[in-house]
């Protein structure tokens, strides 16, 4: 008897460990499947968490937890109630069915887009506005520079990455120097975005210097940590807006480390819209701050600017309701007649997305799109997305790999009537987890505009090739779709 004991005692805990993993695989699946994600997003986080549980809880706890839980948005509507721009914000969402229903004369099923986006995301449509496309950094930056110098009240910006470098140090003396003339200058940067980059002797410099640098859900906030700013937003004097995707760093004027440049796409706004991206970004900061600055100083009054150009400015974060930014490429495609071009980074669509766009070329439409083939950094995301473009390709999708500058353009546009330029990139995290814009824009001139770059681009660019990739060695496509299985987490 006792020469059993042993393996009694040996047999009783193996088993109680085999009833703790059932018990904690039965119980990860009834987790994740009562939260009711995406069927990919939620077999992507079982897989992960029963092949790596330790690590995968982990990961789990700082990335994948359901949003709505923690967020910490406030609503734009909220802030406004009480204040002096409560008439306006009243006046601006009770204009909208008119403006609607203007947009739908002019542009005949087109309009569907911003009565979608509308539905969505409550993204108010303005009609008054002037829009500069600027291309890379050599365009946006002393553009940006010579509007900050004139600025007279007050100088807002967010971005996703801010460097210390010597381009932002002229940056940064300049919003120095804008301090003592008695602007009040504000900067969001993000934690993630901008780790490794941005010095503590910068930051003190600014800071004793008046300047209000803040980042946006500090890295201490662990529940929050999935949750990023990646939005890339300047407004001067409540006048002037920036949005795109350019971010406040040297490297976007000299490329990053293994490139020799940097392509991406901006846009210089006045007029209507620009209110809108001050709501964004004061929301932004009253989350960030407590501070409001929901006052008619940073609102003031736009006025005529002598052009009709119709302009929704679409937000969205890990707390929105609808994935807005989603639906604005879905609804870009459903209206689509000719030819859809859309660039990105990274090509990780969803299931909807994915199918809109292979299904549209099947019908016969252009469509093309423009992605990285790599990047500086060891990012998964490009080894995924190179299975994402075997299935567009193989149903007719022209997927082009753009080849020198590190590409990192976001911009789309459709049959030469409606266009997007923002922050979001063509992937799942951009759609349902960072915090985005992009202004999607009604005018023939400047699709038209988008899409000669688009095909200035292409002389840059190889096209993918489907035979060339499925004759690849083994080991390299499965690495590629290993990673897939991930890509609802990248």
């Amino acid at each position: 008897m006792e020469d059993l004991l042993p393996f009694i005692t040996r047999l009783s805990w193996a088993a109680i460990l085999t009833v703790l993993i059932g018990l904690y695989a039965l119980g990860s699946a009834i987790f994740l499947i009562l939260e009711n994600r995406k069927p990919q997003s939620t077999v992507a986080w079982l897989f992960l968490l029963l092949v790596f549980p330790p690590g995968g809880l982990a990961i789990y706890f700082l990335f994948g937890r359901r949003r709505h839980a923690f967020s910490r948005e406030t609503l734009l509507t909220k802030l406004v109630e009480g204040t002096g721009l409560a008439a306006r914000s009243a006046r601006l969402l009770d204009e909208q069915p008119a403006k609607l229903t203007a947009l739908v004369e002019a542009y005949g099923e087109y309009a569907q887009v911003a009565t979608t986006l509308w539905a969505a995301a409550r993204a108010p449509l303005t009609f008054s506005n002037q829009l500069e496309v600027l291309q890379n950094g050599r365009e946006k930056y002393p553009r940006l520079l010579s509007d900050i110098r004139e600025a007279r009240h007050s100088v807002h910006l967010a971005y996703y990455e801010w460097s210390s470098d010597p381009f932002t140090e002229e940056v940064g003396r300049l919003l120095l120097e804008k301090v003592r003339q008695g602007v009040e200058v504000r900067v969001l940067y993000d934690p993630v975005g901008s780790l490794g980059m941005l010095g503590r002797r910068y930051i003190r410099t600014l800071r004793r210097g008046g300047v209000r640098l803040v980042p946006f859900s500090p890295l201490y906030r662990l529940h929050t940590l999935s949750y990023r700013n990646h939005r890339k937003l300047a407004i001067i004097d409540g006048r002037i807006g920036y949005s795109g995707g350019l971010n406040m760093t040297e490297k976007h004027l000299t490329g990053p480390r293994g490139f020799t440049g940097w392509r991406d796409t901006h846009a210089r706004v006045v007029g209507e819209a620009v209110p809108i991206l001050q709501g964004v970004f004061a929301t932004m900061w009253h989350n960030t701050t407590g501070e409001r600055l929901f006052d008619e100083a940073y609102f003031p009054e736009t006025g005529d600017v002598g052009r009709r150009l119709p302009i929704q400015v679409v937000s969205e974060g890990p707390d929105s309701r609808w994935e807005a930014i989603r639906h604005s490429y879905l609804a870009m495609i459903a209206v689509a007649q000719r030819r859809v071009f859309l660039q990105s980074p990274f090509l990780i669509p969803d299931t909807s997305l994915g199918e809109a766009l292979k299904t549209a070329a099947l019908a016969g439409l252009d469509v093309r799109l423009m992605i990285a083939p790599r990047g500086a950094e060891l990012s998964p995301a490009y080894r995924a997305g190179m299975t994402y473009a075997l299935d567009m390709a193989e149903a007719g999708v022209q997927v082009w790999l753009y080849e020198g500058d590190y590409f990192h353009a976001k911009t789309a546009s459709v049959d030469s009537m409606v266009c997007s330029i923002g922050s979001a990139n063509m992937d799942i995290r951009s759609f349902s987890i960072n915090y985005e814009t992009n202004l999607v824009i009604y005018d023939p001139l400047v699709a038209q505009e988008l899409e000669a770059d688009f095909e200035a681009d292409m002389r840059h660019c190889v096209r993918f090739s489907p035979e060339a990739y499925l004759a690849r060695r083994v080991t390299s496509r499965f690495v590629d779709s290993f990673l897939r299985l991930f890509s609802p987490l990248l």
